[in-house]
């Protein structure tokens, strides 16, 4: 695991990388879904909850459905993108622990006393599998285009009637148009966002 991944891969994944506003009409398979979900899966996550639930949406019933949360300025992001990932996350994932972490037969309880702790839990473990489904998807040459430009709450009603699970964001899959790109915006330097202690 020593070896530096190629110039072409960081191009891919990061440098080259961007957010895409706008969609060539090429659809996405259920293979390549279930490819990205492969490489997700593998994400760290505390105690390994991995607590994201994805909902794949592609069918314009499906968007439809999801147009009422969504800001005025993603409304035309969404409907032409070939897929909406909705990563969501199981504020009740603390009962897949005895299969997901075997090892330590009492690691549900502590969630299960802690509420504030297991919602906590459940937000920034999903936000980090999110993250790894947009690596995912760049790597096997998708591009993608996260958003929280939507109401979660209206979301929620929509999708996640009973509570249980819980919009974290949503990702637009597919392959960008260039053309509808804006020019990349500033980024912080190290000396602005780090400290060495």
């Amino acid at each position: 695991m020593n070896d530096v991944i190629s110039d072409q891969a960081l191009d891919r994944l990061f440098r080259q990388a961007r957010t895409q506003n706008g969609w060539l009409p090429t659809a996405v398979s259920d293979d390549e879904l279930q490819q990205i979900y492969a490489l997700m899966k593998l994400a760290p996550t505390s105690a390994n909850c991995s607590p994201a639930r994805i909902l794949f949406l592609r069918s314009e019933e499906a968007k439809e459905r999801l147009r009422p949360a969504l800001n005025p300025g993603n409304v035309d992001k969404v409907m032409t993108a070939p897929v909406v990932a909705v990563v969501a996350y199981d504020t009740q994932f603390y009962d897949l622990l005895p299969q997901l972490f075997p090892h330590n037969p009492g690691m549900r309880d502590l969630f299960t006393s802690k509420p504030v702790l297991a919602e906590a839990t459940a937000f920034r473990n999903s936000s980090l599998q999110g993250a790894y489904l947009m690596l995912a998807a760049r790597s096997i040459g998708l591009d993608v285009g996260p958003m929280s430009g939507f109401d979660a709450d209206k979301l929620n009603a929509i999708f996640f009637a009973d509570g249980r699970y819980r919009v974290n964001f949503l990702c637009n899959l597919g392959h960008g148009d260039s053309s509808k790109l804006f020019p990349r915006s500033p980024r912080l330097s190290f000396e602005q966002a780090c400290q060495l202690l």
